[in-house]
Order: structure tokens, then sequence, then C-alpha cells
């Protein structure tokens, strides 16, 4: 397993609509075999920040989610309205193990 923790700085004006699009990426992610998660977390003292947290049965089950068209057009759509670029940071799963368990 492999867990994805994607940490993105919103410019504020951009906010609502980066949400939509997210959330249509979001519905699509969660859709693929290898997906476990697709979690979209908002900064409670700051709303511009959101945590993407993606949770993938194996690398390249990642992988090929960075593929899909949903992914690709996500990409394309909210990459003017960061106020930085975004940071997806990898993670290795300690515990839960057993499938079931997410």
């Amino acid at each position: 397993m492999i867990v994805t923790c994607v940490n993105v700085y919103v410019k504020e004006e951009y906010i609502d609509d980066f949400i939509e699009a997210t959330i249509e990426n979001h519905k699509n992610s969660i859709l693929e075999p290898g997906n476990m998660r697709f979690d979209v977390l908002q900064q409670k003292d700051d709303r511009k920040r959101f945590t993407l947290y993606e949770a993938y049965e194996s690398p390249e089950a990642a992988a090929e989610h960075k593929m899909t068209e949903h992914y690709l057009k996500w990409r394309r759509t909210v990459a003017d309205w960061m106020a930085q670029p975004r940071e997806g940071i990898p993670h290795d799963v300690i515990a839960p193990l057993e499938r079931n368990q997410w």
C-alpha cells in the first residue's frame, strides 16, 4: 500500500472552484480499481490550504491514477488556482495493513 498526502495552497478567489473541481476528481478516483481512499481535507484555520489523502493498493495503482482522464483534467483545471506548487509526499503504510480495515 502507498499513501500520498498532497498539500495544496489555493488562491483565495478560487477556493470554491477548487473544491468543485477536486470533488469531481475525488468521485472518479474512488472508482479506480486500486484506490482505497481519496479524501479531500480543508484546513480549519486557513481555508486556502488543502490536503488530499490518497491511498492506493500499490505504487503501480497510484501511478495509474496519474494517467487517468479525470486526474489530468483536474490538474489542468486547477493549475492556475494554486498559490504555490502542490507538494505530494508519499508514505508507506504501517497500520492498518488489512484491506478490509480501510
